[in-house]
């Protein structure tokens, strides 16, 4: 349910949440029951210890033990008691925010010394939980040929290219120890910190129901718990080199060709080093990567961007062509990336720990445009430069009790520029670009102006679990975030815009080529009538309580979320006349009034229930909010409307939180020893989907509003199965679902109105509605070696057919998505082998395919054909087309169609 009240209102729940307590969401828990293996009788006092650490506890007259606050991993119990073997449990498997049960029973014997080795059952951990978690370990993760942690997430049930569950993928959470690393801003992609995969210590992927400890997020939660240092030192070097060797060379140009294995060599280098600065009391965790990335898109240097050619005619005589560059091949996807995570941990006795994370991300990228194919030094870059610091205090009050408490603070700045000057001596006139005649630029440059976008976000979270008996688990949870946001950039004009000598040329008598003199560059001033240039301040804050109740045959989550967000800042109370443009009665005028804070409720239930040693049934049913991204609320900060209908869209601060009903079933299966199948069904109704409402001025100019308008489901079923034995382990993941809604994207309204197209009326597929998705890895570990081999198909995602021209069908108003792109497979390949050298040293060699059989996947079709690379064309548009270079097919050949070809990579490590 969801509620509006003043800004003291809003925040007042949170004081009777005992100042915010929530779970840790790093840590796991071990609980269970210590018996005697001949009567059944439980064994009060026994003891049971965490081998290799100090934790431990004693059971109680029931038999019954706990152990909280433990780092996900893998760990060996032992229980003793005086008059039977001690008995230790091997294998017990920790993840974060579950509770691993344990059985122990103890034989009697008269002699000391002799231990009996068990091995953790796979019901053990699959009791707890509630709804569809995945918890992928850093073991697990090593199997994988896979480069980074988002490549692991997408291979889960349910997720379809960052969608979970069909929900939009602005709709997931992203946190690194618990705490939320996402950009409340961007447009298409929440997520602001990355980790390599090889900081991980466990991944939780959570995509249905979640507890209430989770929220902010619709569809999805992704929890990266990264590693610590360990007590001795080890590290790592590595560097590895790609290259794509593939039989389609006539799509992915200037592969094969003579210089291309420099031209489009990728190279990755790697360093970590982990271990004891102070033993036992302080250790440290540093992991870097450097990434020079090359893509198999190349453009040909035909023309510079300096260089002028028209086709004004169908006569080559009136023609004017200037091809001043080499013709040589050039790659234009170029990315570099570094990425360094510190974590300092600082032990004070058994109880307090300490934990200091800094991670740094930047990027310095220049993506493909395929109209600059034959001119690909007109591009500009992208730089990304994101810092993430975080304190964590984790202390053991008693061994009932702890608290977390987390500080972190991100900045995030985002830019893009031609040069980074604009007004560097090197920008040209736009006249340069011609006018596109052979569907490319035969010169000039992309606009000279710049961009620089800041966000800034503070998170305080504290902690604290309770164990109030051996049923009840309280959790209680208390989150602040702030926000900054600062958006700027530098818009560039010529001082002769508007005039007539912009357009003068001259022309070199001796070589004919044609320059634009008059060309001075300036920058635009900013005024009180730029439109979206500014600063921001927002905050949220959430609260929450859960009881988790564990009984022997049954596990129960009970809680109720609280969220509060406050855009902070002012909303027009006319908005037929928002910024006053108007000169009206003042009826009709509007006046800025202080925005009011979004406020959300959500209850949240969960249940599992051990069926049988072998089976667990799990039903779950919740509510989930979360504000649309930002840019929603602060586009066009200034309200003003052009003189022109559909010319602008507008941020609304008063927008709602958006919000998810959904239900879950599902049941996990062991069939064989080391064999599992879990099998679930959701449904989930997902309403106030941000969406684009039109507005009309008193003076008749339509635009566009942000509003809550849109609605969408979702339903499907999911089915993982999984074996493993000794080296062996494979797994397999099949989604199959349907995803409906009434917009694909919270413009999708407007843009139709503004097109003169019909609204569309009824549910419709939405564009990353991918009917099956499956993906199976095998892999094997013996000895020295692992090899892995992971084969995904797909089915096509759907398109929006549109007839030519000539076609009577092209008079029909057709729905978008009316259509399915092509199946996709793909096998993605890695083989390792590790060559001991002396002690713990050791040279590692990996060897990664992608692409293994070198497949042509369509990633984006042509609305008429429904393939890439191929369009229904006429006669006449061929003989219309004018060029001294190309033909008409080239400007529909375009590379970017299809996902990329097959690459090999190859790794040579040392270890020590």
């Amino acid at each position: 349910m969801q509620r509006r009240y003043g800004l003291r209102a809003a925040f007042i729940p949170l004081l009777f949440m005992g100042f915010g307590w929530s779970f840790a969401q790093t840590t796991g828990k071990i609980a269970g029951t210590i018996t005697d293996r001949e009567t059944g009788e439980p064994l009060a006092d026994a003891n049971v210890v965490l081998l290799h650490t100090s934790a431990g506890s004693s059971a109680d007259r029931n038999g019954k033990f706990f152990i909280l606050n433990i780092p996900p991993g893998v760990y060996d119990l032992q229980a003793n008691m005086i008059g039977y073997k001690p008995v230790k449990m091997e294998g017990c498997r920790v993840s974060v925010n579950s509770t691993t049960h344990l059985t122990f029973e103890l034989e009697r014997t008269v002699l000391e010394g002799e231990v009996v080795v068990v091995t953790a059952s796979a019901v053990s951990f699959k009791k707890d939980q509630t709804s569809s978690v995945r918890n992928v370990s850093a073991e697990q993760i090593s199997r994988l040929p896979l480069e980074n942690v988002d490549q692991v997430v997408n291979m889960q049930t349910g997720v379809v290219q960052g969608h979970f569950r069909g929900g939009r993928s602005s709709e997931v959470a992203y946190l690194i120890d618990g705490l939320q690393v996402v950009n409340s801003f961007s447009e298409y992609s929440r997520q602001a910190v990355y980790v390599e995969k090889e900081v991980v210590q466990d991944l939780e992927v959570i995509k249905g129901t979640f507890d209430a400890e989770y929220g902010r997020a619709m569809s999805g939660m992704v929890n990266a718990v990264t590693k610590e240092g360990g007590r001795r030192w080890h590290g790592s070097l590595s560097g590895g080199f790609g290259n794509y060797f593939t039989a389609h060379n006539d799509v992915f140009i200037g592969l094969g060709k003579p210089g291309y294995l420099k031209r489009n060599l990728s190279q990755d280098y790697k360093v970590q080093l982990d271990g004891p600065v102070f033993k036992d009391f302080m250790t440290i965790f540093v992991n870097y990567r450097y990434q020079d990335n090359r893509g198999p898109l190349n453009g040909i240097r035909r023309f510079n961007p300096w260089d002028y050619s028209v086709y004004p005619a169908e006569n080559p005589l009136y023609w004017h062509i200037e091809h001043s560059g080499d013709n040589g091949y050039t790659a234009m996807q170029r990315d570099y990336y570094h990425n360094l995570l510190g974590k300092l941990t600082t032990r004070f006795g058994g109880n307090l720990k300490v934990n200091l994370l800094y991670t740094f991300n930047g990027s310095r990228s220049r993506q493909y445009n395929f109209q600059y194919k034959y001119n690909p030094d007109g591009l500009g870059w992208n730089l990304g430069k994101v810092h993430f610091g975080a304190l964590e205090a984790n202390h053991m009050l008693s061994k009932s009790l702890f608290y977390d408490l987390k500080l972190s603070y991100t900045a995030n700045e985002q830019q893009s520029w031609l040069f980074e000057d604009p007004l560097d001596s090197r920008t040209l006139s736009p006249n340069y670009r011609g006018g596109l005649e052979t569907g490319f630029y035969t010169g000039g440059m992309i606009d000279p102006g710049r961009r620089r976008d800041t966000f800034l976000r503070g998170d305080a979270k504290l902690d604290v679990v309770w164990q109030a008996d051996k049923i009840h688990g309280l959790k209680m949870g208390f989150l602040y975030t702030s926000h900054e946001v600062d958006r700027w950039r530098a818009d560039v004009r010529n001082q002769f815009e508007g005039l007539t000598e912009a357009n003068d040329m001259i022309v070199d008598p001796l070589t004919g080529k044609i320059d634009f003199p008059n060309y001075i560059p300036e920058i635009i001033p900013i005024t009180e009538n730029t439109i979206d240039i500014y600063k921001v301040k927002p905050f949220e804050l959430s609260g929450y309580i859960q009881d988790k109740m564990e009984f022997d045959e049954m596990v129960i989550k009970l809680g109720l979320r609280y969220d509060a967000f406050h855009s902070n800042t002012k909303v027009p109370s006319n908005w037929r006349n928002p910024s006053n443009q108007l000169s009206l009665p003042d009826t009709m005028m509007s006046t800025l009034l202080d925005s009011e804070p979004q406020v959300q409720v959500s209850p949240r239930l969960g249940l599992s229930y051990k069926l049988s040693d072998q089976a667990v049934l799990r039903l779950s049913y919740g509510h989930f909010f979360q504000m649309p991204q930002m840019y929603a609320l602060y586009e066009n900060n200034i309200f003003r409307v052009p003189p022109f209908d559909y010319s602008t869209t507008m941020g609304n601060p008063q927008i709602k939180a958006e919000k998810t009903v959904q239900y879950e079933i599902g049941l996990w299966q062991q069939l064989a020893q080391g064999m599992g199948l879990e099998v679930s069904v959701y449904y989930k109704d997902i309403y106030n989907l941000l969406s684009t409402k039109v507005m009309t001025t008193y003076n008749q100019i339509q635009y566009g509003l942000f509003t809550n308008k849109d609605y969408g489901n979702a339903r499907g079923i999911e089915l993982t199965w999984d074996f493993m034995r000794g080296g062996f382990y494979s797994i397999v993941n099949f989604t199959y679902s349907f995803t409906r809604g009434n917009a694909d994207n919270p413009r999708q309204t407007f843009t139709r109105a503004g097109s003169s197209m019909d609204p569309i009326t009824r549910l419709i597929p939405m564009s990353w509605d991918q009917r099956y998705t499956m993906n199976a890895t095998v892999s094997y570990s013996a000895n020295n070696l692992n090899v892995a081999l992971t084969g995904y198909v797909n089915s096509g995602t759907p398109y929006t057919y549109s007839p030519p021209g000539y076609s009577t069908l092209a008079h029909i108003n057709l729905y978008e998505n009316n259509s399915s792109k092509p199946v996709t497979t793909t096998f993605d390949f890695s083989a390792s082998y590790t060559l001991p050298v002396y002690g713990r040293n050791a040279v590692r060699l990996l060897l990664n395919v992608y692409n293994l059989f070198d497949r042509l996947n369509p990633v984006w079709v042509y609305g008429d054909t429904g393939q890439p690379y191929t369009r229904i064309v006429t006669e006449s548009e061929v003989q219309k087309f004018r060029s001294d270079y190309n033909d008409y097919y080239d400007q529909i050949k375009n590379p970017t169609g299809y996902s990329h070809p097959r690459s090999v990579k190859l790794t040579v490590g040392y270890q020590f």
